[in-house]
């Protein structure tokens, strides 16, 4: 029952997706709205046909641009933060080559960035011109995949973007947690994570398949306070501050205990660390 499960849900995601091609392919051409909006519709089926259920915990920011930094776990997390959030993920470059799934991250104008340090800031010029177009970015400063339950060191070379003003202003960049909290009801522990956590050089069709057999998953996405490098000195300190909340974000989520109430008025400057009023 199990492969037969996953075979109509193959069944239908090719249905849903093959027509809707072309027509993000001519929003992104000829530079529609639709580019946008599209993704963001697509993929809030696409987590309906995978049998993924996703809580949005808190408020998205509506600045724009806004450079969304996550956590990054499965390849699954690209639907489940497609239907939460508008914009272009910053990915790394073999993904740009994956069969079917490239297609698909060049359609919703990814940029593609190379994994070794000494490459990033090659591809900085490309995020900061969308940037300054006004388009939205999320990031995985990671660099890679987790194993679901904790959240590996930031690179801080990622967020050098958030240095350079952006409409005048300094860019605003929002921490946001995503977790994967259940499976068929129950809690989805460290055992059983590796169904859904896609790490290391794990081939991505069998675990796509061994996903799809294992039934049906409750995700979430923390909205943590957006902040700007302003309040903090320098991007190191940001990427701190960020990898931070992210994790204990994530601890939350996995043990079911909610967000803590705003408690600070601003960062400190420099060390990353909240100023408690």
């Amino acid at each position: 029952m199990a492969s037969i499960r996953a075979g109509i849900v193959l069944v239908l995601f090719a249905l849903w997706t093959l027509p809707l091609i072309p027509l993000q392919a001519l929003a992104v051409r000829f530079n529609w709205r639709l580019a946008e909006s599209l993704p963001h519709f697509y993929h809030k089926v696409v987590c309906r046909i995978l049998g993924v259920r996703v809580r949005n915990i808190g408020t998205v920011s509506r600045v724009r641009p806004t450079l969304f930094v996550l956590n990054h776990i499965s390849w699954l997390d690209i639907p489940v933060i497609s239907q939460g959030l508008p914009g272009s993920f910053v990915a790394k470059r073999e993904v740009g080559d994956f069969p079917g799934f490239g297609t698909l991250a060049r359609l919703q104008r990814s940029v593609f960035v190379e994994r070794k340090r000494t490459a990033t800031a090659g591809h900085r010029d490309e995020m900061q011109q969308r940037l300054d177009q006004g388009h939205s970015l999320i990031l995985f400063p990671e660099g890679t995949s987790n194993d679901g339950v904790r959240v590996l060191p930031f690179r801080s070379a990622f967020l050098a973007v958030a240095e350079k003003p952006v409409s005048g202003g300094p860019l605003t960049v929002q921490p946001v947690t995503i977790a994967y909290t259940k499976l068929d009801g129950l809690p989805l522990t460290r055992g059983w994570m590796n169904v859904v956590a896609w790490v290391g050089d794990e081939e991505l069709p069998p675990h796509l398949w061994q996903l799809l057999k294992s039934g049906r998953l409750e995700a979430e996405l923390r909205f943590h306070q957006p902040v700007t490098i302003e309040e903090f000195g320098s991007r190191k300190a940001l990427s701190s501050y960020c990898q931070t909340v992210i994790a204990d974000g994530l601890t939350r989520a996995l043990t079911g205990r909610p967000e803590p109430a705003p408690s600070f008025a601003a960062p400190a400057r420099g060390n990353g660390e909240p100023q408690h009023s």
